[in-house]
């Protein structure tokens, strides 16, 4: 990705394998302060199938992001043992996002009060990225407790 830079020594790198800027677009709707900061696709000729996301940067919620769709296909894709962790502001929030990144995916937990969260819910979106929301606060005061 010599191309792209970002300001933060270390950035989240996602690699799709065709779907990159789909994924990309459907991220930067979901959060505010949220943008596709560059992008540059394969041409004609070139390694990766034509019009496909050669590298590409975004922010979501401020945090930048870099991916790329991999000319080379893999034995691997996403594991849930990497996950995006979002804190929400409310449990609109969360709910609005659980049910959006869950469309076409996997609920991994449902959203609920756990020991350890108030309100919490994770699931894999259906690009295969996993997802961890939570909302702040104490299981005892979760909603209906």
């Amino acid at each position: 990705m010599a191309g792209l830079t970002t300001p933060h020594k270390i950035t989240t790198f996602l690699m799709f394998e065709g779907r990159a800027e789909e994924a990309m677009r459907f991220y930067t709707s979901l959060f505010d302060d949220s943008e596709v900061v560059a992008l540059d696709r394969y041409g004609p000729g070139d390694t990766g199938p034509e019009g496909t996301v050669r590298q590409a940067s975004f922010r979501l919620a401020g945090q930048p992001f870099l991916c790329i769709d991999s000319p080379a296909e893999h034995e691997f894709g996403f594991t849930p043992a990497m996950s995006l962790y979002v804190q929400c502001d409310s449990a609109a929030e969360l709910d609005r996002l659980y049910g959006q990144l869950a469309e076409g995916g996997q609920a991994l937990m449902p959203v609920g009060s756990y020991g350890f969260s108030a309100r919490f819910g994770w699931v894999n979106d259906r690009f295969g990225v996993s997802w961890q929301l939570n909302l702040p606060g104490s299981p005892d005061t979760a909603p209906g407790a």
